[in-house]
Formats: structure tokens, sequence, C-alpha cells
């Protein structure tokens, strides 16, 4: 069933009423929905809405709610990806899985061996919160992650010390996710940053500042992956281990 971002002023009186351009279009022009169909809408405060298609004129589709409820398509704690930005397919990559795998938000971050300079990185900005509505469209995520602007890897460690801050980077890994867990479980509603670098990997000196700051580090195994495939990994398996250690 198609599913649509929905402002709570439009439901009222057991109907939903759909008046936005882009939603209109979308859902009458695009999708061809006819009376009779069945709509999934969620609104800013992750109700869900089950409705059926009542009527559609030149501007406006009314939709009968059959039922609401509040979306669990959501992951209890805060993961945030930290991540140095790769070129455009392959990013795009990223941030469409990330946003599957429940990320409240990717924070891009220019290292030494990035693939892209801080300006063109600020120019697709608009491009991955884009990619990033779409994806939490199909994926029916409760609520909408965002791209944030650039910040330093110093920006993240530092202003996060009240939350749990790891790195994935095989040439200094001291442990795996499952010990960090089994050691640190994060609990629900905490902040977790998952740091992982570019194709070349973290320089001698990030490297240095992370050992100073206690960041841990951890392995994906001993496979080499690439960059993309090491986030989606990487995520994955942190949504595994929350689900056996976490929670608590």
């Amino acid at each position: 069933m198609p599913h649509f971002f929905i402002n709570s002023t439009s439901a009222a009186d057991g109907l939903v009423k759909i008046t936005d351009a882009e939603n209109y279009k979308h859902i009458a022009k695009s999708l061809r929905a006819r009376v009779g169909e069945g709509l999934l809408l969620i609104d800013e405060n992750r109700m869900q809405y089950e409705t059926i298609i009542k009527d559609i004129s030149s501007k406006e589709i009314v939709c009968e709610i059959k039922q609401s409820y509040i979306s669990q398509r959501d992951l209890d704690f805060n993961l945030f990806l930290v991540q140095s930005p790769l070129r455009s397919d392959a990013q795009n990559f990223i941030v469409e899985k990330a946003t599957e795998l429940g990320v409240r938000a990717i924070c891009p971050v220019v290292t030494d061996n990035c693939a892209l300079n801080r300006q063109t990185v600020e120019k697709k900005i608009d491009r991955w919160n884009r990619i990033m509505y779409e994806a939490s469209k199909q994926c029916e995520r409760a609520v909408i992650p965002s791209c944030m602007s650039i910040l330093s890897l110093e920006n993240i460690i530092k202003n996060n010390k009240d939350s749990k801050v790891i790195a994935f980077c095989e040439r200094r890994a001291t442990k795996t996710i499952r010990d960090f867990f089994k050691e640190t479980p994060v609990k629900a509603g905490e902040n977790l940053y998952v740091i992982i670098g570019p194709e070349g990997g973290f320089s001698e000196m990030e490297f240095e500042f992370m050992e100073e700051n206690s960041i841990p580090m951890l392995t994906l195994g001993d496979l080499i992956l690439k960059a993309e495939t090491a986030v989606t990994v990487a995520l994955g398996n942190i949504i595994y281990e929350y689900e056996n250690f976490g929670k608590n």
C-alpha cells in the first residue's frame, strides 16, 4: 500500500484531506489512484493512518480513516552515521540504505582522504535529504531522517561526550561489535554515533586523534569491504547486536 507523509492538521472527523501539491500529484497523477484504493499516511507525531480514498477532485484527495495507531517502524535508540562521503552513485546508495536501516541522521565529515571536497559535499546535501525522504516513504519510516551540515571528527567526538561513539577501522581495530555491545550495551533512548571513513581510510593523524579520545575501534571481520558495503554491514550488525545486548 503506498505510504505518504502528511501534517496532523490534515486529519479530522475521521477523514484525511490531502491538498499539498507534491502528494496530490504523486497519488492522483503518477500512481493514478482511484476511489476505493488504500493509502497509508503518517503525520509528524508518528501517527499512522490506514485509509481508503473516498474522493479525488481537481485539487484535493479525501480519504476515510479505517484505523490509526502510533507507528513502530523506528529504532528505540538514536543511531547516527558519521561518514566521509563517497562519489555520487556510491554515496546515494549509502544514504538510501542508511535510511532503511533506521539512522536518525547522516553526519558528513570531510576527512583527510575524503573523495569529495567541502564545497562539493555542501552542494549535495539537499540531494541526499531528498533521497532520505523518498527512501522513508518506500520503507514506511515513522520519522524522516536528515543529512546534517558538514562537521569535523573533532566536532562529533568532543561535542558528544554523553553519547556513545564508535569507529570502524580495520588497521587499528581492537574488538568486534559484539565485544562492544557486551561490554557497554546501548540503552533505549541513547545516542550512538558510528564513524566510518573514506575509501582511502583514515589518516595517521585521525587515528591518533580517535585513540587520544578513547574511541573504540571495531572490526567487521577478516573480509575487505568497499566503503559503501562497510556502512550497510556495520549498521545491520549494530541493529542485530542491539536486539541481543541492548534494551536493558
